[in-house]
């Protein structure tokens, strides 16, 4: 059956000989049969941890007009999906995520006008007035240095418990490789827009979506959870959806499709999404932190030993099938992209639709057409299956596309 419960894994077990092997075939079981973990005892500092904390929780309280000064929409660059995002203006599984957000990355220069325009993703971070924040660029700069290094350690021991070298993945990534960075307050439903716009995105059903269901993209991220609310959920290969509280002192860390991708699909990127906190219990507030991969990547994959490959399959025979029932699209089709960087700019432009529209016009009116026809093909669908009694719908979330893993691993 599938998993009702996240694991936890203490990463103190990975650090010590006597205890390591233990630690990877429970960290190979999290890979395999869930695809969504904690890690404790990370190594990262705990004032560092309660300084990110309370800076990205300082940020939202500035006003607007300070807020809009590093909007992102400001660039073309996307600065890394970097700059701030206004309350609902980011988009998930077609419907509007009700969050507000600063994006942040490790930094690089501008692309050059001969670059791929991918390249765009690559650029200096947009910082909020040391003036008013004098402490933010410090924190968060030594914040995602440390979790640069946590990532790809982790990331090794990954290809540890997948019976492969240490340094498996080490191709895919540049030498001054990009990660990113999300600091996010999730208002509570007294907070959200009432009755301003009778448009159904205003509507009360869709204002419990903090951030739609959604894998991450790349290999790993890893989730801190900055304040107490419940409200991140994962959701299992029976497309139940699973709670992840915060437990103080743990990163919750998600398989991405990347990793997925270069895997065979051993590593399966499982669907998660955030809940709006109930009215009164005031805003969440997280800071993920998104393992970067080369945008320069072409989809190859690693040579998982047959053993591994075996035993995937062997979870997925025991489920009685094969087929997730999730609905959300997987980016990194072979085939489809000839660079992870084209996926990945597609990607930030479908989800934040006021910077396609001012600075990617071209490619946001080819993820419509494609939208608009897979939301005309659900339609139809849904039109076929009323009446049957013995009709099954699509995935819980209602939302497009689809996955099926077959059983050698391929993910289509």
């Amino acid at each position: 059956m599938s998993f009702s419960s996240i694991p936890i894994l203490d990463l103190s077990l990975a650090r010590n000989p006597d205890t390591k092997s233990s630690f990877l075939e429970s960290l190979r079981q999290a890979l395999l049969e869930v695809g969504f973990l904690y890690i404790k005892e990370t190594g990262i500092d705990d004032v560092l941890v309660q300084n990110v904390i309370d800076q990205g929780k300082a940020f939202f309280e500035l006003p607007e007009e300070k807020k809009l000064e590093v909007q992102m929409k400001n660039t073309n660059s996307f600065l890394v999906r970097s700059g701030y995002n206004k309350l609902g203006n980011e988009i998930t599984a077609l419907k509007t995520d009700w969050r507000e957000q600063i994006d942040l990355s490790t930094p690089h220069p501008l692309p050059k006008p001969s670059d791929p325009l991918y390249y765009n993703l690559l650029s200096p971070n947009q910082w909020p007035d040391p003036t008013v924040l004098p402490s933010f660029r410090s924190t968060y700069e030594l914040y995602i240095r440390q979790m640069s290094t946590l990532s790809r350690s982790f990331t090794s021991l990954i290809a540890e418990a997948l019976l492969l070298p240490p340094t498996a993945f080490d191709r895919f990534f540049d030498e001054d490789q990009q990660h990113k960075l999300k600091i996010i307050k999730y208002p509570d439903l007294n907070e959200l827009p009432q009755e301003k716009d009778s448009s159904p995105s205003f509507s009360s059903a869709k204002q419990s979506q903090g951030v739609g269901p959604h894998k991450d993209s790349m290999l790993t991220s890893y989730l801190l959870q900055a304040s107490p609310h419940h409200g991140l959920q994962a959701q299992n290969l029976s497309g139940d959806w699973i709670d992840c509280p915060p437990i103080p002192g743990t990163l919750v860390v998600a398989i991405g499709q990347g990793l997925e991708a270069i895997t065979h699909g051993v590593c399966a990127s499982t669907t998660h999404r955030v809940l709006s906190p109930a009215a009164g219990q005031g805003p969440r507030y997280s800071v993920p932190f998104f393992q970067g991969v080369s945008y320069d990547a072409t989809f190859e994959s690693v040579d998982v030993p047959e053993e591994i490959m075996a035993r995937r399959r062997e979870i997925l025979r025991k489920r009685g099938g094969i087929e997730r029932k999730d609905d959300v699209e997987f980016t990194f089709e072979k085939g489809r992209w000839g660079h992870l960087g084209e996926a990945t700019l597609t990607n930030r432009v479908k989800s934040h639709p006021d910077v396609g529209e001012r600075w990617y016009p071209e490619i946001l009116s080819k993820i419509r057409a494609e939208q608009g026809k897979k939301k005309a093909a659900v339609e139809q669908q849904q039109q076929s299956l009323s009446g049957r009694d013995d009709g099954v719908q699509g995935g819980a979330n209602g939302s497009e596309g689809g996955i099926v893993a077959r059983q050698e691993g391929v993910t289509v």
